[in-house]
């Protein structure tokens, strides 16, 4: 099985922009996702809604020397080095997204007290972009202020890639705010907003993916440790 990874890392703008741009390639990655991470919940206009000097990478690579060669030697690879990545073991997968649909829809039984980390990855409609952000932002700030999450961002490349990106105490705990199982009034926004786009969709392509947590590295924002112990 393939391993994944989500990096973390300060960049200077140029380098930002271009790996934006043109994604790298090295031996061993199959697939980057390179975008600009934002603030869930943030307002449409702002500039913390899409931090261009923030750089959020979802990779997959053939195995881990693949990964730590592309962290020692590439350019980019480097940058992302100076910051924090976690490195992932794929369980399963809602949806689809052509370049991750080799991925099968689950790889075995999971325990629900484990901590998840859960990837979204969506090429959007631009003409439902303000259905999106309607609906949307709610249940960004849902996720974000939701007390088992130990992070959580999201983040995009213009015009049509946004993705989501969140850590878990517990498998359990994340089903329960997708499924609107969690007390208070907020609990249903995510529910609600998966029927919308249900009756109309948003998107070209959506996939949710779920993943244990192998070992994180570095820091992110002076935090270390992000990933919650068994």
């Amino acid at each position: 099985m393939a391993l994944h990874s989500f990096h973390l890392a300060h960049a200077p703008l140029r380098r930002s922009v271009g790996a934006i741009a043109r994604p790298p390639a090295a031996p061993g990655l199959r697939h980057v996702e390179v975008l600009a991470a934002m603030e869930l919940g943030a307002p449409v206009v702002s500039p913390r809604r899409m931090q261009l000097r923030h750089l959020a990478v979802f990779a997959e690579w053939a195995d881990d020397a693949a990964l730590d060669a592309f962290l020692a030697e590439h350019p980019l690879g480097r940058v992302l080095g100076t910051g924090w990545h976690v490195r992932l073991q794929y369980l399963r997968r809602w949806g689809e997204v052509r370049e991750l649909a080799h991925l099968p829809a689950e790889t075995g039984r999971t325990d629900p007290a484990e901590p998840v980390v859960a990837v979204t990855l969506a090429r959007m409609r631009l003409p439902e972009l303000p259905r999106f952000l309607h609906w949307g932002r709610p249940v960004e700030r849902q996720v974000r202020d939701h007390p088992e999450t130990t992070l959580a961002l999201a983040a995009m490349r213009p015009a049509r890639t946004v993705s989501t990106f969140s850590v878990w105490t517990s498998s359990r705990a994340m089903t329960g705010m997708v499924h609107g199982r969690d007390p208070g009034p907020a609990a249903r926004l995510h529910h609600e907003a998966m029927a919308e786009r249900e009756r109309r969709d948003f998107h070209r392509e959506f996939t949710t993916l779920r993943f244990r947590p192998l070992a994180e590295h570095g820091a992110w924002e002076g935090r270390a440790n992000i990933v919650p112990t068994t």
